[in-house]
């Protein structure tokens, strides 16, 4: 058994040593049957294997935050250049049009704001809401290192078991707890146990150095998150390092709505995770896409 201290940094993790994903192209998915990966199939796509997810379910813990006060004003338009649309049921029902195609992965973890203890998270959504919406996956916080990581571990393998039963895939967000630094050991061991507990894919935070050490360790697609608000060259620098050390795609809200011209943001982004193209690049498509929908 190991010990939770003294425990050795691991050493080998294969690096540049892709996982066998045998007659599938979603990482660690090649057992599941039809259902779960046809969803999955519908999230990353089958000729790269990389998803950009649309992040917009921020006002589940902080209400009508900057960018996202009008949802059909600031994110309809951007729903034809996603991939996934990650958000909530309350906005699925009442502002996304059901005329739209794209796969949702659906906010189900719920139970706290930001005005109290956010990992104090239960489960909000149950599976069959979920695949009366139609969802592709279920998308649950995993706050490792918080008071109630308990609590919201319960909560992940929970809704792993459901999911299991009707082919719905999970995506574990791993949450970093305050006193916890967003460093690769940690962020490493977030992802790891997400992925042993069932997850089908897991987003979590780009971190340096060794960032690769995590999605080499974990057996499933990890998806960046895209966090805080940064310029559009640096958002563009993240995503790219983050697919150049093994990401499966980003999951970006803040930089891509909250970007001067989100359209041609959510374009930019596309560029680099689907067809690999450097920063440098992006950022030249995107000041072009910028000035003709100036």
């Amino acid at each position: 058994m190991a010990e939770s201290e003294g425990n050795k940094n691991a050493k080998d993790f294969g690096i540049g040593i892709p996982q066998e994903t045998p007659g599938f192209h979603v990482k660690g998915s090649a057992a599941y049957d039809w259902g779960m990966k046809h969803r999955l199939s519908q999230i990353f796509h089958p000729r790269t294997g990389r998803v950009v997810m649309l992040a917009f379910d921020h006002g589940y813990i902080m209400g009508p935050t900057s960018g996202l006060e009008r949802v059909d004003l600031s994110i309809v338009p951007l729903i034809p250049y996603a991939d996934v649309l990650m958000c909530t049921r309350g906005i699925l029902r009442t502002v996304v049009p059901p005329q739209c195609v794209k796969p949702v992965a659906l906010r189900t973890s719920a139970g706290a704001t930001v005005l109290t203890e956010l990992s104090k998270e239960r489960i909000g959504v149950d599976v069959e809401d979920a695949i009366r919406l139609n969802a592709a996956a279920q998308a649950v916080m995993a706050y490792i290192g918080a008071p109630f990581e308990h609590e919201t571990l319960g909560v992940l393998t929970t809704t792993i078991d459901a999911g299991m039963k009707y082919g719905l895939p999970t995506l574990a967000v791993t949450a970093v707890g305050k006193d916890m630094v967003r460093d690769a050991r940690y962020l490493g061991m977030s992802c790891r146990v997400c992925a042993e507990l069932g997850a089908q894919f897991v987003k979590t935070y780009y971190c340096e150095p060794d960032f690769e050490q995590v999605t080499a360790a974990c057996p499933v697609p990890v998806v960046i998150a895209g966090g805080k608000k940064i310029s559009e060259p640096d958002a563009l620098e993240l995503a790219y390092k983050a697919i150049d050390q093994g990401a499966a795609g980003v999951d970006m809200g803040r930089n891509i709505f909250g970007a001067d011209c989100p359209v041609a943001m959510i374009q930019a982004v596309r560029a680099v995770v689907h067809e690999g193209e450097k920063p440098a690049k992006a950022l030249e498509l995107y000041e072009t896409l910028k000035n003709q929908l100036a």
